[in-house]
């Protein structure tokens, strides 16, 4: 495989922005975009080859992505739903590594079972990120939501220290024996998810103990910057699992966010939300630049190659429907079960069952498999298995992904707590209102201005109704509601005093640095009104 040309890899970051702000204008899925774009590029003449290097995407494309998913994730919710979330993220990784294996064992000919393990291993960690926006477009039902992100933020442990096992076994040689190398295969899976779980564990609390001392934003954005790729590193070299470490690590920061200073988490959710758009846009253009390179690597065979992988998708996507609906309704065969839980609609473990796209974690270690050369003795079978995961990768995003946000509609699984959220936010606004009010009693006296207390009780007044009004009450007037008048006529005030100091910085009144300042003064608050 060639390297990678630097210009090649700007020019698709440069598209993949351009195709996302379409995606963006347009309300289309993004992701599912860039891979047909990529896919019709591929064959243009002209167009360089752009092969997806999997150094590039288990170091600097997936530790990131994973960590800012777990900053944004509910510690809480979480493990709420911890058993649901295991069954996916650790049983259907195993499940769905033996049937596609056995799938692939059985349907072509010569391929070693070690080898076809490995495909299944390839193929078994779903990538939510196509579907969690779809999802979060559609109002998706929240508990479905947080059951797929959970899954997407472990199960890539499972399937690559899954895949670095089988892929030993693959590549032994004569003189070590299969049963050894699986039994080592297995203390390496279980030393792997305990290391990575307690040295994500322990960086993130010291992570947020320095984080605390600090006390600069800008700092503390800075080093954030670097925990995902320091963690994935520390990790991989003490031979645990990477992936795990940096989604421990990311929950914990998440959960103590509260705790940091305001300007760290306003740094911190623009920065993680641009790097996020960045890499999404590049792995899914590369997911659809690969198509000629997987193509070519196929010869004469490639016809019954392409038969086979179609049948392997198949077998992949009901293999998630095989697992799903007897690990939610066999256990209700037990009374205890059924008293303590409430029944479940066929609906939902449907749609978890149907958002099972592939992603780039599984072309990443597709590629990263021995392919002869440089990277050291070929595994038998390496055309056959990159071509069924990339088969199997674009199938089930093009397939699946297309049809989701039709089958969310027909099947009514959107989220129908906007109203109760709006009630549980203004019943702990009143609450916070309340404590305000009383912290302003406690620290005001006989010299404080009388103009100044009035001004902060009307403002932590205004804060607390603002939710009361969305609800709407009958007996209000219809028109707007006084928070909006409020955002409105401010916005109109702050627009005004922008383009004031801007006008007297062309005048030449005041510095460059001073109206900086003075806009980030305005750009908090509108912020704030913006919320």
């Amino acid at each position: 495989m060639t390297e990678t040309d630097p210009r090649a890899l700007l020019l698709v970051f440069v598209v993949a922005l351009g195709v996302t702000a379409v995606a963006r204008r347009f309300s289309v899925s993004a992701p599912l975009l860039l891979v047909v774009v990529g896919l019709g590029v591929s064959f243009v003449p002209g167009v360089p080859s752009v092969p997806l290097d999997p150094d590039l995407v288990l170091f600097l494309v997936l530790p990131p992505l994973l960590y800012s998913a777990a900053l944004e994730s509910s510690t809480l919710r979480l493990r709420e739903n911890l058993r649901r979330i295991s069954q996916l993220a650790v049983g259907l990784v195993v499940f769905t590594t033996a049937v596609v294996g056995v799938a692939a064992w059985l349907l072509v000919p010569g391929l070693p079972f070690a080898s076809a393990l490995v495909l299944g291993a390839v193929v078994a960690p779903p990538d939510a990120v196509a579907a969690a926006s779809i999802g979060r477009r559609l109002g998706l039902q929240r508990r479905i939501m947080t059951i797929l992100e959970g899954e997407s933020l472990l199960n890539d442990a499972t399937a690559l220290t899954l895949f670095r096992v089988l892929l030993a076994v693959a590549l032994a040689t004569t003189t070590v024996g299969t049963g050894a190398t699986i039994l080592a295969g297995l203390e390496e899976f279980a030393l792997a998810a305990v290391g990575g779980v307690a040295i994500g564990a322990a960086a993130g609390w010291l992570l947020h103990r320095l984080r605390m001392a600090l006390h600069d934003g800008v700092l503390e954005s800075s080093v954030g910057l670097l925990v995902p790729f320091a963690i994935y590193l520390l990790a991989e070299e003490l031979h645990t699992s990477g992936v795990l470490a940096v989604v421990v690590a990311g929950l914990y920061l998440g959960h103590k966010a509260p705790e940091a200073g305001y300007a760290t988490r306003l740094q911190d959710q623009a920065v993680w939300k641009a790097l996020d758009t960045l890499l999404e846009a590049l792995v899914f253009a590369l997911i659809g630049l690969q198509l000629r390179i997987v193509v070519d690597g196929l010869g004469d065979d490639a016809g019954r190659i392409l038969l086979v992988s179609l049948a392997l998708l198949g077998v992949t996507i009901l293999a998630r429907f095989a697992w799903v609906y007897p690990t939610i309704y066999l256990p209700r065969l037990l009374p205890t079960v059924r008293r303590r839980r409430p029944a479940v609609s066929w609906r939902v473990p449907f749609v978890i069952s149907w958002a099972g796209m592939r992603g780039v974690v599984t072309l990443a270690a597709a590629f990263a498999i021995p392919h002869g050369g440089d990277t050291g003795p070929a595994m038998p079978g390496y055309n056959v298995v990159v071509f069924a995961a990339f088969v199997i990768t674009v199938g089930t995003l093009l397939l699946q992904g297309l049809t989701l946000p039709t089958l969310i509609r027909r099947l009514h699984v959107r989220d129908k707590g906007a109203q109760r959220d709006v009630l549980d936010e203004a019943q702990v606004k009143q609450a916070a209102a309340e404590a305000a009010l009383h912290r302003l009693d406690e620290m005001s006296d006989d010299s404080t201005p009388t103009h100044v207390t009035e001004q902060l009780r009307t403002w932590a007044q205004h804060r607390a109704n603002e939710p009361w009004e969305r609800l709407g009450r009958p007996d209000e007037e219809i028109g707007e509601a006084p928070s909006v008048v409020f955002n409105r006529l401010r916005r109109g005030m702050l627009s005004a005093e922008r383009e004031t100091f801007v006008r007297f910085r062309d005048m030449g009144r005041i510095d460059e640095s001073i109206l900086r300042d003075m806009l980030r003064g305005l750009d908090y608050e509108e912020a704030m009104l913006d919320r």
